[in-house]
């Protein structure tokens, strides 16, 4: 089932106006449109209700417009560390395509993930090929989503690994984000 909704606020409205638990939306949209920002828009949003919020976003590190890193955020804190640079750069640990991790910072995500208990409102951005492809990155994610302890979870997932996401939690909905300008997200 697909969500077709025009913002954060609309989104955040129609989902916690569900009467049952356990609601996932996996977000996803190529990269580049903005899932991050939303994310974190919608953290803003809930809190601004009175909704507590809880998970890791990865937002992107900027030098101008060039992406050098991306960091990892614990939305209940606001703690934040770096989680990669791009491929061939000083540190040591996992590598996908573009990016080489952090060992230390995915560890640190792992034990906040892990320490969640039953929350109103959990948002992890994002899952990818370390996940769903390798066993490794951000794992405690997955059992985590699996045992539903939330009213509603909202999981960033790339499209390339949106079926694999399905597979494993079929009651899922989609949420495609629109590419939309930064200062329209968060405005």
């Amino acid at each position: 089932m697909q969500v077709f909704i025009d913002s954060p606020d609309s989104l955040l409205a129609s989902l916690l106006s569900a009467k049952e638990s356990g609601k996932l939306i996996l977000v996803t949209g190529p990269s580049g449109t903005g899932k991050t920002r939303w994310c974190q828009a919608l953290v803003e949003r809930a809190k601004a209700r009175g909704i507590s919020a809880v998970g890791l976003v990865s937002p992107g590190v900027f030098e101008g417009a060039n992406k050098i890193g991306i960091d990892l955020v614990d939305i209940k804190s606001g703690s934040r560390k770096l989680l990669a640079v791009p491929r061939g750069e000083s540190i040591m640990g996992q590598t996908t395509a573009f990016w080489q991790f952090e060992d230390e910072t995915i560890n640190w995500g792992n034990l906040i993930l892990e320490q969640l208990g039953s929350c109103q409102f959990l948002i992890l951005d994002e899952l990818g090929p370390l996940e769903f492809n390798r066993g490794a990155g951000l794992t405690n994610a997955i059992p985590l989503i699996t045992a539903r302890r939330y009213h509603l979870a909202c999981v960033v997932v790339r499209p390339s690994l949106l079926d694999d996401a399905l597979v494993l939690w079929p009651w899922g909905e989609t949420f495609f984000v629109p590419y939309t300008n930064p200062s329209e997200v968060s405005a």
